[in-house]
């Protein structure tokens, strides 16, 4: 068999040290690389929620106005009206699609999180701290308020 001497037995335990050692810090340095890339990934993501927060906001009008339109327009059989529920619903289901919900406020227990109290009614129909009305409505993106719902609470 191979003899070795004992200054090249020294030699690779040597080698074989620093291999131990450039392994740790390679697997210290791919931990550590994979930790950036998860929170860069989270940030980027981040941002682009809040940059489609901000432009679905700008759409709230919008819901508004055809929420209103759809409410004055006239009688069931009225065609007018008929198009502006079309467009409504439509215009319901793109925000949808895109992960917005309205929050549903009629009927629940009042919650600040989610909604403003800009009215109290006295109504013995209905249970403490219920909502009686609302006057805006209030949408959620991905759990995140987008606008806080106008509401009116009972008693």
């Amino acid at each position: 068999g191979i003899t070795f001497t004992r200054e090249q037995v020294e030699k690779m335990e040597l080698a074989v040290k620093q291999l131990e050692s450039v392994k740790d810090q390679f697997t210290r340095l791919t931990a550590e690389y994979d930790n950036y890339r998860k929170r860069t990934t989270k940030e980027k993501d981040g941002i682009y929620q809040d940059a489609k927060g901000d432009t679905i906001k700008t759409f709230l009008a919008v819901y508004d106005n055809l929420e209103r339109a759809a409410a004055a327009e006239g009688g069931e059989d009225d065609p007018h009206k008929k198009g502006l529920e079309m467009i409504f619903h439509q215009f319901k289901e793109l925000l949808a699609k895109e992960g917005v919900k309205e929050i549903e406020a009629k009927g629940k227990e009042f919650d600040p999180e989610l909604m403003d109290a800009v009215m109290h009614i006295e109504d013995e129909s209905l249970g403490e701290n219920v909502v009686a009305q609302v006057f805006q409505a209030g949408f959620e993106l991905n759990g995140k308020v987008l606008r806080h719902a106008i509401v009116q609470v009972a008693n």
